[in-house]
């Protein structure tokens, strides 16, 4: 009886740990949605311009392993840019997982980057992003022991060019694929 408590106490602690939402358990839960657009890029498919990277960016690009994306398009749907802005926002802002590293505005569209780990070890980086021209978006960068000033860095030197990161655009590639 007494091994039968310890064991159901410790499995209540364990499941009980494990009820925080996380990006990854969102983007899991949204990846097949209707009106969603999710893809999984291995980072041989980001290219980096090498020419000109400084060796801190070249280990900044070695750190990372993959990056998921998932975006909702606006398509003058209100309502539901709204409740994903705001699930997303209240993952990350009602979480012990996730520390806000920054926010800034590009082009009309709010941004955050937010970390999982120690501030020079981190493991995962939420980039997240939204505004009603485009919609809203996350991606999930997860590598080893990467160090945000060097990915935050390394942004520059990355063969995209952020005035073509078009959601509409995302979806008419991913239709054609499919």
């Amino acid at each position: 009886m007494k091994k039968a408590v310890i064991v159901l106490s410790v499995l209540a602690i364990f499941i009980s740990c494990n009820q925080q939402k996380t990006i990854q358990t969102y983007i899991v839960e949204k990846q097949d949605k209707p009106g969603f657009m999710s893809v999984d890029l291995p980072m041989s498919l980001i290219q980096l311009n090498t020419d000109k990277a400084p060796l801190e960016v070249k280990e900044a690009y070695g750190s990372i392993k993959k990056v998921n994306v998932l975006g909702l398009p606006y398509l003058n749907n209100n309502e539901a840019y709204e409740i994903e802005k705001k699930a997303i926002l209240s993952i990350l802002n009602n979480s012990t997982l996730y520390k806000n590293l920054m926010k800034m505005d590009m082009n009309g569209m709010r941004i955050s980057i937010y970390y999982n780990g120690d501030a020079n070890d981190i493991n995962e980086v939420i980039v997240f992003g939204y505004s009603k021209k485009i919609g809203v978006g996350v991606a999930r960068v997860i590598g080893n022991h990467m160090n945000p000033t060097k990915i935050t860095q390394m942004a520059e030197y990355l063969k995209i060019d952020p005035n073509q990161l078009n959601l509409q655009q995302f979806e008419q590639v991913l239709n054609s694929i499919n």
